[in-house]
């Protein structure tokens, strides 16, 4: 996540830095949500590496990784995996937590990626470019690391009048310690940008997905409580609406751009 200074109308990306153990402790924070969607994306991200590119191990770069909660488990499935982000705190959570000690965490900046053409076979931007003020040069810069044939996961929110309700607002009011600008509207991506952004660095989109929280006595629990209870679950949906997950693959013979 970017730490520096926000400019005015700017996402508040410093939270990411001063979270420290709550990042795997806290149920009244939004970080806790973080961690519920984890556990349905995770498992969905290993199977489709596996599908595509066959069994462990793939060389994995996780961008904008924060305290690891996919970075680890990908390296706990046997994968190489490097974690990047800008916030050092959150990296040093990560590493506390990476049970196989495997994973190498690096602080850097996502739009000039510190890895040589083609270094990755699998590079994953979850709950990520939302945070960005350039996007598209980040997408540039993971189609610039990623090998031919190698596959693109992404995770972000869409740009419209009901993910605002849902996921800032939504947000604000039933989850508590949301801080001022975990969000903003106009860093959202509607699924066409990001399928534009993709194809201008030689990557196709091959599948996209909506998610939500389930509905049932977790998520009223959420909403009476403001506290994000530890058996919330997230399902995929149809609907692209409010968030969407899926992954792109770069073409064969495609290089830098």
């Amino acid at each position: 996540m970017e730490t520096k200074i926000r400019a005015a109308g700017g996402v508040n990306n410093a939270v990411y830095e001063e979270l420290g153990g709550r990042w795997y402790d806290a149920d009244d924070d939004p970080v806790a949500l973080l961690r519920a969607e984890s556990r349905l994306r995770n498992p969905w991200v290993l199977s489709e590496i596996s599908r595509a590119l066959g069994p462990p191990p793939s060389r994995v770069l996780d961008v904008g990784c924060g305290a690891g909660f996919l970075s680890n488990a990908l390296a706990a499935a046997g994968h190489r995996v490097t974690g990047l982000d800008a916030a050092a705190g959150a990296l040093e959570i990560a590493r506390q937590r990476d049970e196989t000690s495997s994973v190498r965490y690096d602080r850097g900046d996502a739009r000039a990626l510190p890895y040589e053409d083609g270094a990755f076979d699998v590079v994953c931007a979850m709950d990520f470019l939302e945070h960005v003020e350039e996007p598209a040069r980040v997408v540039g810069e993971i189609g610039r690391v990623l090998a031919p044939g190698g596959l693109f996961f992404f995770h972000t929110f869409n740009r419209n009048w009901l993910a605002w309700l849902v996921v800032i607002k939504g947000v604000e009011w039933f989850v508590r310690n949301t801080p001022d600008d975990l969000h903003v509207l106009r860093l959202f991506l509607k699924p066409a940008e990001v399928a534009a952004m993709c194809a201008a660095h030689g990557m196709d989109v091959v599948r996209t997905r909506g998610s939500r929280p389930e509905v049932g006595a977790a998520l009223a629990k959420m909403l009476a409580t403001r506290a994000v209870p530890r058996d919330l679950r997230f399902t995929f949906t149809r609907s692209t609406l409010i968030a969407f997950t899926g992954f792109a693959r770069k073409r064969a013979g495609a290089g830098p751009r």
